[in-house]
C-alpha cells in the first residue's frame, strides 16, 4: 500500500475509533447527538489525533519504502500510541457535563484511589489543556521521525 494512502487510512481509522468510543460510552444520547457534542467540544483534538497519527504512519511507511531503518521507529510508535491514549482519555472528560461518555463518570470515580485526590483534580480540571499537550506529544514524535528520515535520506545520498 502506498505510504500516503496508508497514512490517510490510519488517520481516518483513528477518528472513527475515537467517535466509536464516544457513541459506545454514551447510551443516554442518540449516536448522532453524541458525535455532534464530541465534534463541537473536541474537534481540534479529534482532527489533531487523526492527522498526527496519519502523518506518523505516512512517515514510517515512506521510510520503509525507501529501505530506511529508522532506529527511533519503535520508540516513536510507542510514544505516539501513549500520546494518543493520553489525549483521547483526557478529552473524554470534557464531554461528561454534556451527557456524553457517561461511562467516564465511573472511570473518574476511580481516579482518586489510583492517582490521589490532587492529581485527579488536576486531570479533571485541566483535561482540555492536557489533551492539547497530548497533541504536542503526538506531533513531537512525528516531527522527530521526519527529522530522522531527512537525516537518513541525506546519509543515503552521500553513500
Amino acid at each position: 500500500m502506498k505510504p500516503l494512502l496508508k497514512g490517510i487510512l490510519v488517520g481516518v481509522i483513528t477518528v472513527i475509533v475515537y467517535l466509536g468510543v464516544v457513541v459506545a460510552t454514551t447510551p443516554a444520547l442518540a449516536p448522532i447527538d453524541a458525535i455532534s457534542a464530541a465534534l463541537q467540544l473536541n474537534s481540534i483534538i479529534i482532527a489533531g489525533m487523526g492527522i498526527g497519527i496519519g502523518f506518523q504512519m505516512y512517515l514510517s511507511s515512506y521510510a520503509k519504502s525507501l529501505g530506511c531503518r529508522l532506529a527511533i521507529k519503535r520508540k516513536t510508535f510507542s510514544g505516539n500510541s501513549g500520546g494518543t491514549a493520553f489525549t483521547s482519555f483526557l478529552s473524554f472528560f470534557s464531554l461528561v457535563p454534556l451527557g456524553c461518555c457517561g461511562w467516564w463518570l465511573y472511570a473518574l470515580s476511580f481516579l482518586p484511589s489510583i492517582f490521589g485526590t490532587g492529581i485527579s483534580a488536576v486531570l479533571i480540571e485541566y483535561s482540555q489543556p492536557l489533551s492539547y499537550l497530548g497533541l504536542v506529544i503526538i506531533f513531537g514524535f512525528a516531527g522527530l521521525t521526519a527529522y530522522k528520515l531527512r537525516q537518513e535520506k541525506r546519509f543515503l545520498k552521500t553513500h
